[in-house]
């Protein structure tokens, strides 16, 4: 994945935004909440972070390739660095972000989740 696939794909999804914060990498935010970093450093390719499950979070941090986000996990946050694609190839990569945006989302208040559109119309249920 480039930063270009990386940046699009965090734009498709909804009530979405960017920043380039922290040195230069491209924060994903909703709302007001981070959902994904991504960085390209010097001779390593694009890593990318994002919030996870905490059962994911168990499984991935063993992986080749993946480790717990440096700052974030170590702050007892369940949020995972892909470093490689060696144990996640880009497609997998899209699904965790849109976990991640998902997770995120669901943490917002409900006032601020309606205002970005993210709650769908409930419809009454009739017996």
């Amino acid at each position: 994945m480039t930063l270009d696939d990386y940046n699009a794909f965090c734009a498709s999804l909804p009530a979405t935004r960017t920043v380039v914060q922290w040195g230069g990498a491209h924060v994903w935010k909703v709302g007001d909440k981070v959902f994904a970093i991504a960085r390209t450093d010097d001779g390593v390719g694009l890593s990318v972070t994002f919030k996870c499950s905490w059962a994911s979070f168990d499984i991935l941090k063993e992986q080749p390739g993946l480790r717990p986000a440096p700052y974030l996990a170590s702050r007892g946050m369940s949020w995972i660095q892909r470093l490689t694609d060696e144990s996640m190839p880009d497609d997998a990569l899209t699904d965790y972000l849109r976990e991640s945006h998902r997770l995120v989302a669901a943490g917002l208040t409900k006032r601020v989740r309606a205002e970005l559109g993210l709650d769908a119309p409930t419809r009454s249920r009739q017996a």
